[in-house]
């Protein structure tokens, strides 16, 4: 099989994808093969993975990374200056091993145990949360006034940001997933790099139980650790809250899996690994990933230097791997959505992100039995001109 003339091959675009329904273009492409050639929202020409078992199967690959070797030329999915940082220019064999250092480092401090430990907290931090929200009367928006606060509260307590400089950490990080306005994006990309060194240096001084004081006690640099802070920070706060989000309106419109999560705490286990699974029906693509030599794949040559787009949304609607996978079904088992990647490329922080989703939504769910959202999925408004999707505002009455 060979790639379409260049002219003739699909644009993917940057439209919120619906809940649970697939959009035309990327059910049509996941029908006809398990790899495309697509050109991006960017403009560029890259490779889209469709399928479960293809996609499983590149995600342990060793040839697919993230580094290129002239990133500034590097097609892309997106036009960010924050995700230029995470393009090496490093050989492929440098770059494998500097990501397994990565995962070496950072996944004993999200391990069961230590995530365990974290409980308490994030069961309190809900809990302050929610009376909060609860206290003000209905209605509120759910995503402005109590997701994002809870996995920010969450994150910085894990990670180890002062309650004070939370609040400017926030719009750091809404700065640097600008899409639409590149110079504030790179001016709150240097802000907040400046932002977490002075955190780090200050946690030299000032350890704590949190993540950056763990990574000071090693012999790593000040700027790797900083580096390190940065991506925990970009990763853990608007996509654990965009997921809490979607899972709330999900279960809010499907009341009798909702009261059987309620009722039984292995039911709610199943029914935060389906709000995971259909969180995004699509557009999942970041960050950006390069072929580092020609391979053979799914019957099509990807060149090295290639970008190959891993969508972890879509994938967990392939109907060779889900029954029925348009359907919201809590009783679903086994469930191996790809929502948080796999194999080497395996999300660290997923046990936690479980903890807060099973958290917030049996407490959200326990103290507000009569919640429901002010206007259906289709109509709610989307984020727009931002690295992260996900809902602008949840408008929510009980």
């Amino acid at each position: 099989m060979t790639a379409a003339a260049s002219h003739d091959i699909p644009r993917l675009d940057l439209e919120p994808p619906k809940t649970l329904e697939l959009s035309p273009l990327l059910r049509a492409l996941q029908d006809q093969g398990p790899i495309h050639r697509v050109r991006t929202p960017a403009g560029d020409e890259a490779w889209l993975v469709t399928r479960h078992a293809e996609l499983k199967e590149l995600l342990h690959d060793e040839r697919i990374g993230r580094t290129h070797p002239c990133p500034a030329s590097a097609a892309q999915y997106v036009r960010s200056p924050f995700l230029d940082l995470l393009i090496s220019d490093d050989d492929a064999e440098t770059g494998r091993r500097q990501h397994a250092e990565t995962r070496r480092l950072l996944t004993p401090l999200f391990s069961a145990r230590r995530v365990l430990e974290m409980q308490p907290r994030v069961e309190k931090a809900a809990d302050t949360l929610l009376d909060a929200f609860i206290a003000q009367g209905p209605p509120g928006d759910l995503h402005g006034q109590l997701t994002v606060p809870f996995a920010l509260t969450v994150l910085c307590d894990v990670i180890g940001v002062p309650p004070r400089l939370r609040e400017e950490l926030t719009a750091l990080l809404s700065g640097i997933a600008k899409l639409d306005d590149r110079d504030s994006a790179l001016r709150a990309q240097s802000d907040l790099r400046a932002y977490v060194e002075g955190l780090v240096e200050h946690k030299r001084t000032e350890p704590g139980p949190d993540i950056i004081s763990r990574l000071n006690d090693g012999e790593l640099p000040q700027d790797r650790v900083a580096h390190l802070a940065m991506g925990l920070l970009f990763a853990g706060l608007d996509s654990v809250a965009s997921i809490m989000d979607n899972g709330v309106a999900l279960l809010a419109g499907h009341p009798d899996q909702r009261a059987a999560a309620l009722a039984d705490p292995d039911v709610m286990t199943r029914a935060v690994e389906e709000v995971l699974r259909t969180a995004r029906a699509g557009g999942s693509v970041l960050p950006p990933r390069y072929a580092s030599e020609d391979m053979e794949f799914g019957g099509v040559t990807i060149r090295a230097g290639d970008l190959v787009l891993f969508d972890l949304g879509l994938p967990n609607f392939d109907e060779r791997a889900f029954t029925a996978p348009e359907k919201f079904d809590t009783t679903r088992a086994p469930n191996p959505h790809l929502t948080f990647g796999h194999g080497i490329w395996h999300c660290i922080g997923a046990p936690l992100a479980r903890l807060e989703l099973k958290t917030m939504f049996t407490k959200l769910f326990t103290r507000l039995p009569e919640l429901r959202l002010e206007l259906p999925v289709d109509e709610l408004r989307q984020k727009e001109g931002q690295l992260s999707g996900g809902f602008a505002e949840l408008r929510i009455t009980w």
